[in-house]
C-alpha cells in the first residue's frame, strides 16, 4: 500500500495561488474589453470627479449599445451585464476610499428599506428619501446635476450621480436599482 505524503505548506500555498489566478482569469474573461475602463480609472485616480461621472454615463451607454441616454429605455437596463457594472463600481470604490460607487448607493437604498419589490412598486417616497441621503435633493427638490458636489466632500454614495438623471425619471431609477440588487451590487466597500 502506497502512502501519499501530506502536502507541504509551500505546495498548499502554490495550489491556493493557482486557484486564485484561475478565478481572476475567469472574471477577466467576463469583461469584454478591460481597456474600456482605462479612461474612467485615470480620471478617478486624478480625482476628476465630474469627468469620471460623465465617463461612467458613457460607459453604461456603450455597454447597453446606445450613444445617447435619451435612447436607453428602462426595460433595456435588465440586460446590462452585471460584471461590467461591478467593474465600474470597484473603480469608484477604490479611488474614493469606499465613499462612492453603485454598491454604496444600493446599500443606502436597502438601509432605507428598499428592495426589489419597492423598485417594482416604484416607491417614489423611498426614492426621494434615498435622494436626500445621497445629497441629490435639497429642501424637498431634486438638485440639478450641474449643482451636485463633485469632490470627495460629496455625501457618501453621492457619486456617480449623472447616470441617475434620465429622461425617464424615477422609472429609470427604479429599473437601475433593481438591476443593481439583482447583480448583488450592494456590498460595502470592505466586502468588495
Amino acid at each position: 500500500m502506497t502512502q501519499t505524503k501530506p502536502q507541504s505548506s509551500s505546495q498548499s500555498r502554490i495550489k491556493e495561488l493557482e486557484e486564485r489566478i484561475a478565478s481572476l482569469e475567469e472574471k477577466l474573461l467576463r469583461v469584454s474589453n478591460v481597456y474600456r475602463y482605462e479612461t474612467l480609472q485615470n480620471l478617478l485616480k486624478e480625482n476628476k470627479w465630474l469627468e469620471a461621472d460623465k465617463e461612467t454615463v458613457r460607459l453604461i451607454l456603450a455597454i447597453a449599445g446606445q450613444t445617447e441616454i435619451e435612447n436607453l429605455r428602462p426595460s433595456e437596463i435588465e440586460h446590462i451585464d452585471c460584471s461590467e457594472l461591478q467593474v465600474i463600481d470597484r473603480l469608484w470604490l477604490e479611488y474614493s476610499d469606499g465613499r462612492f460607487g453603485f454598491s454604496i448607493q444600493a446599500k443606502a437604498y436597502q438601509d432605507l428599506g428598499g428592495s426589489e419589490q419597492t423598485t417594482i412598486e416604484q416607491n417614489t417616497e423611498l426614492v426621494e428619501k434615498w435622494g436626500d441621503l445621497l445629497g441629490w435633493r435639497d429642501s424637498g427638490n431634486w438638485v440639478k446635476c450641474s449643482d451636485l458636489e463633485y469632490s470627495k466632500n460629496a455625501a457618501e454614495g453621492g457619486l456617480p450621480g449623472l447616470w441617475w438623471n434620465s429622461p425617464y425619471g424615477s422609472k429609470m431609477t427604479n429599473y437601475f436599482l433593481a438591476r443593481l440588487l439583482r447583480c448583488k451590487i450592494n456590498k460595502t466597500a470592505s466586502q468588495q
